[in-house]
């Protein structure tokens, strides 16, 4: 990514969303232009530390100039003292002074929002919820997965497939197609040799992930372990939703939800009339919205408020990735 000149174009925002798989980066112009992209490798600050972490954030930015604010959304930040560190670790490298370093799913929520309130939902590799009233109070999870009360997520489903599977291949448990979707994907004869695989490393257990598409498959084929965990995945992410809702008072009021990641956006057919159905019973008010947009333009719309820019910095940054999606205008 080539340096900007600030001079010529106001105040600039650095955006970041920051996720598992990979990191995004947009120069805006506080009129809303997109002056510059980028995109490096996965942000994990628990598995990797916090410096190398933004590191991968200056490897997608390349050569850069002082921005006027860095607002960045990134996974791993779920904790106060996380988002702390992430923020002077930014301030340290010379991006800024001016940081803010929020949680990913504020990102999601902006973006697939029609207003700056409401809930989102993320459920990708992992599953987390956030929601903001219109007096911006939040309601938020730890997010630090099944000892924080997580479950589900592509990682989740992927270990979920193993378990009924191994119990299926040695007589414990049920019949399921999941047993041969797992042989063959991992290229092992049984399932018990793919657990001595993950077990002494020769595979990584971070790709159970790739697991959670073969469950979507396998349940809308019909398998009855597929479908149960499909149940379970739809009514964990109506039960996200429904708790931000309540905590915040807008069970009752018109609002929306905003459903992001792999899983959710994939908008699979069962899937999607598990979480009407859910919906319908949990929260009926609220207007469910499967997000289109791709985050980092929800990081750059919160950078935009930070500088209090004109409504027609918004309307010029959502039609530029309106634009860059395909959308019509």
């Amino acid at each position: 990514m080539p340096a900007v000149d600030g001079g010529l174009m106001g105040r600039l925002v650095l955006a970041v969303d920051g996720g598992n798989s990979k990191t995004d980066v947009a120069v805006v112009s506080e009129h809303g232009e997109v002056l510059a992209t980028g995109r490096s490798g996965g942000f994990a600050p628990q598995r990797d530390g916090v410096a190398a972490a933004v590191a991968v954030v200056a490897a997608a930015l390349g050569s850069w100039d002082r921005f006027d604010h860095v607002s960045a959304c990134l996974a791993g930040a779920d904790l106060p003292a996380e988002e702390e560190a992430l923020a002077g670790e930014f301030a340290a490298r010379g991006f800024g002074s001016d940081v803010v370093v929020r949680n990913d799913t504020f990102a999601l929520l902006r973006a697939g929002a029609s207003a700056p309130w409401g809930v989102a939902v993320v459920c990708g590799a992992g599953i987390n919820a956030v929601g903001v009233s219109p007096t911006g109070a939040v309601a938020r999870f730890p997010a630090l997965g099944r000892i924080s009360g997580d479950w589900g997520g592509g990682q989740g489903l992927g270990e979920e497939a193993l378990w009924h599977a191994v119990r299926a291949e040695d007589g414990r448990g049920a019949p399921t197609a999941l047993t041969g979707l797992l042989t063959s994907h991992f290229g092992t004869s049984t399932v018990e040799e793919l657990v001595v695989g993950l077990h002494v490393g020769r595979v990584a257990e971070e790709r159970l992930h790739e697991m959670a598409p073969f469950v979507l498959a396998a349940a809308g084929d019909g398998d009855a372990v597929a479908v149960a965990l499909v149940e379970r995945q739809a009514e964990e992410v109506a039960v996200l939703a429904q708790v931000c809702l309540r905590r915040l008072g807008l069970l009752e009021t018109p609002a929306e939800v905003v459903l992001g990641g792999g899983l959710l956006t994939a908008r699979d057919p069962l899937m999607t009339a598990l979480l009407e159905a859910e919906f319908a019973v949990r929260a009926p008010r609220a207007g469910v919205v499967v997000a289109d947009v791709p985050p980092i333009m929800g990081a750059a719309l919160l950078g935009l408020d930070r500088l209090g820019a004109a409504e027609s910095a918004e309307a010029r940054l959502r039609a530029h990735y309106e634009r860059a999606e395909g959308r019509p205008r």
